[in-house]
């Protein structure tokens, strides 16, 4: 499998070395991009003209991929990215992991057409997966060392990622289609589009998704609504009102150690492999305490034990206002709401030791009858404006702006007994255990920026030279965990993160008509990740953690030839107070709760390097791309009595590669097959095991599309999509140890999906 990832890499190393040959000299080749129905001009797909490494998913790709994917598995495929999920779509939201450079999923910002998304905790979060659906994006931007100054973040270190949608289309019509695949997946989607009327023009889209879950028993099952309003005119003033709701409900499928991915764990129910999964049928089990027919631990395994449901709804108000023609208003206000509930369960035995804590401080409790229902509830407030204008005076193209945001947030967690204790029981609520949570968190944040961006030399040199100030306004109240409880307390603990002078400088220089170098510095700050866990189970006396500080260091250059382009960089981030993910099984049941722990500096260096080739001997009919990265992640201190100075960061892989041909044989078919290389990875923090690297191999069959119409349709497509073509058996996700061994996510098996579209 590693030859494929060899070749990806060569035939990138291929193309930047024959395509300048290549290339064809001419007055107007700084307009000549490779052509091809999946490729973008070069603005888009290797960020010309930007100051730092900049690489879009264009709709073409978008559109391309299988139906329904998250908008977090969607990053696979740009350099860096190694994302891991649970399965083919993504869309399981506790198995997808993310790691670019030196960061994880937490320590990269993530915006919609502007509105930045907050944390991406899946417990009160706003994880991207939840607002986007492929076939209403625009495209996909990652900046991998350092976004803008002016894009709003509290979480990055660093990298951007902005999910743009598309307008409403001038004309009325329809969109549908139909998709069926593994695992009795069954998608569908429309959209309405209204057509332009004096200005004003909208649509509305609906998808819902039916799918079991590849391993184990249980099911996926999501409803999507987006909407958008858009009124524009002449003179350039745009205003548009969009709403995006999203209703998930799914059941968990376990991490597993190695051991029982193996067999050799002894499995007292004999399953082993990628296919590990809960039980769909509730055991027949001795008891383990005389009486207590549902007391033995491993009834816990049962699958009705294990879901979660969560609904959002996000609404956004956006306006453009050019006061004229060299001083352009934007501003965005926008409002949040969310609320959902993750059950998990608990043995009897970790039961009866809390309740027997609890009973004579906490009114209201009831004595375990058996296996208890462990139910986490969540609901929160998210509201913001961002505002921002820019000046264009001569050489200079000056922007500065606000950012104002309160994040509300509440928790609850406790133990419920079921129906005569037994796993499928009825929950009774009536009947608490012990109690586990009850708190509410606020975050205020007010970011400033200012920057001047001067272009010299008859514009063949542009200099950016920037800084913003952030400061997050943390408190959390209420009962924070169990001891609380029984020390009758609800202490409100609070925080103050900033920094009013986070410099950030870049620079683009036009070499040629068709290359140019670019460099970029940025220094970042962003809220401790998991800040609620970290003071959720601290002493109330106790100081919280440092704010995550990165900064961040990039040189490349970038060439766009009329067969080929690329960008290739070089980067340097350094950590200090990074806080790393640890996962921490709740006692009593299999369910993992992630908490965050300081481990000091950590340093990253490497190199990344992406291209797409169309070699002019097929005439339009075939293009490759290919992108690759090494990247070194190192710890620089040590972390309690461990010595961890020089240890590779755990699941930060050395190689990521990936590659593909695209063929287009004829102006209805596209064929792509592509290559995907994850490298070996340390799972722990004193890289005592490592996970082997794998290659997955994609597919997709296009056919129709434009051009192709059937009675009132304007056109019909059909898709064919493989996911893991080969079937590739590999672990996927990490659940990160300290000095012991890791659990881990399979990978997902070969998945199989058709669509239907037609647009009328």
């Amino acid at each position: 499998m590693f030859k494929a990832a060899r070749w990806a890499l060569g035939g990138v190393i291929a193309a930047l070395m024959t395509a300048p040959a290549a290339a064809q000299e001419s007055a107007s080749e700084e307009e000549i991009v490779v052509t091809g129905r999946r490729v973008s001009e070069a603005t888009i797909a290797i960020g010309t003209d930007q100051t730092r490494n900049t690489i879009s998913i264009t709709r073409e790709a978008l559109l391309s991929a299988p139906a329904g994917i998250s908008g977090l598995k969607m990053l696979e495929s740009l350099p860096g990215f190694n994302v891991q999920a649970n399965d083919a779509l993504g869309l399981y939201e506790f198995g997808n992991s993310v790691f670019v450079r030196a960061f994880n999923f937490q320590q990269i910002g993530f915006l919609l057409d502007g509105v930045p998304m907050g944390r991406s905790d899946q417990f009160g979060g706003s994880p991207i997966f939840r607002y986007v659906d492929n076939e209403n994006l625009l495209r996909v931007t990652a900046s991998q060392g350092a976004g803008g100054v002016s894009l709003p973040s509290y979480a990055s270190l660093g990298p951007i990622v902005q999910y743009f949608t598309v307008s409403p289309s001038l004309e009325p019509g329809v969109t549908i289609a139909q998709t069926i695949g593994s695992d009795e997946l069954s998608r569908s989607f429309v959209r309405l589009e209204s057509g332009e009327w004096n200005g004003f023009s909208a649509y509305v889209s609906r998808s819902q998704i039916d799918s079991n879950l590849w391993r184990g028993p249980g099911t996926i099952d999501r409803e999507h609504i987006e909407g958008k309003i858009r009124f524009a005119n002449a003179a350039g003033y745009e205003l548009t009102l969009q709403g995006v709701y999203n209703d998930f409900f799914d059941f968990d499928t376990p991490s597993i150690t190695r051991a029982q991915y193996e067999g050799r764990a002894g499995d007292a129910f004999g399953r082993s492999g990628r296919e590990f999964g809960y039980l769909p049928y509730v055991p027949d089990l001795p008891a383990t305490t005389a009486g207590v027919p549902f007391s033995n631990t491993l009834h816990n395994q049962y699958y009705l034990q294990a879901v979660n449901q969560r609904s959002d709804t996000l609404l956004a108000l956006s306006g453009t206002a050019p006061l004229s023609d060299a001083i352009t208003l934007r501003s965005t206000v926008y409002y949040e709401n969310k609320d959902g509930y993750g059950v998990s369960p608990e043995a009897y035995a970790t039961s009866l030791t809390s309740y027997n804590a609890q009973r004579l401080v906490v009114p209201g409790l009831t004595a375990p009858r058996g296996l208890q229902y462990g139910l986490s509830t969540v609901e929160g407030e998210r509201r913001g404006v961002v505002g921002g204008v820019e000046i264009e005076a001569g050489a200079h193209r000056i922007q500065a702006g606000v950012w104002l945001e309160t994040d509300d947030y509440r928790r609850t967690q406790a133990r419920y007994n079921q129906a005569g204790g037994n796993p499928a029981g009825a929950p009774l609520l009536n009947e608490p255990v012990h109690l586990q949570r009850d708190y509410t968190s606020v975050r205020d944040t007010v970011q400033f920026y200012l920057s001047d961006t001067i272009s010299v030399f008859d514009d063949r040199l542009s200099i950016e030279l920037g800084a913003k100030g952030l400061q997050v306004d943390y408190s959390i109240q209420g009962y924070r965990n169990p001891g609380d409880y029984i020390a009758n307390r609800q202490p409100r603990l609070t925080d103050i993160y900033e920094d009013w002078f986070l410099p950030q400088a870049g620079f683009v220089f036009n070499i040629t008509g068709t290359e140019q170098i670019f460099g970029s510095y940025a220094e970042n700050l962003a809220l401790p990740r998991g800040a609620d866990d970290i003071f959720s189970a601290a002493s109330p006396a106790a100081p919280g953690p440092d704010a995550e500080t990165a900064t961040n260091y990039e040189i490349g250059i970038r060439t766009n030839r009329p067969t080929f382009n690329g960008a290739i960089s070089i980067y340097k981030t350094t950590f200090d107070n990074r806080l790393q993910s640890f996962a921490a099984v709740v006692p009593g049941s299999t369910t993992t709760e992630t908490f965050f722990q300081n481990v000091g500096g950590v340093e990253s260096t490497g190199v990344e390097l992406s291209g797409i080739w169309e070699p002019a001997v097929f005439e339009d009919r075939v293009y490759l791309n290919a992108n690759a990265s090494y990247n070194v992640v190192e710890f620089q201190d040590g972390y309690s009595t461990l010595r961890l100075a020089g240890n590779t960061v755990p699941d930060s892989p050395e190689w990521t590669v990936q590659g593909g041909v695209t063929i287009e044989p004829t102006a209805w078919a596209v064929f792509n097959l592509s290559a995907r290389y994850v490298g070996e990875r340390f799972t722990n923090f004193v890289n005592s095991e490592t996970v082997d690297g794998y290659t997955v191999l994609n597919a997709y069959l296009d056919l129709g599309g434009d051009g192709v119409s059937e009675g009132p349709f304007r056109y019909v497509r059909v898709r064919f999509n493989v996911d893991n073509l080969t079937d590739e058996d590999y672990l996927g996700t990490i659940n990160v140890g300290t000095t012991g061994l890791a659990s881990f996510r399979p990978g997902p098996a070969r998945t199989y999906q058709l669509t239907v579209s037609a647009d009328f």
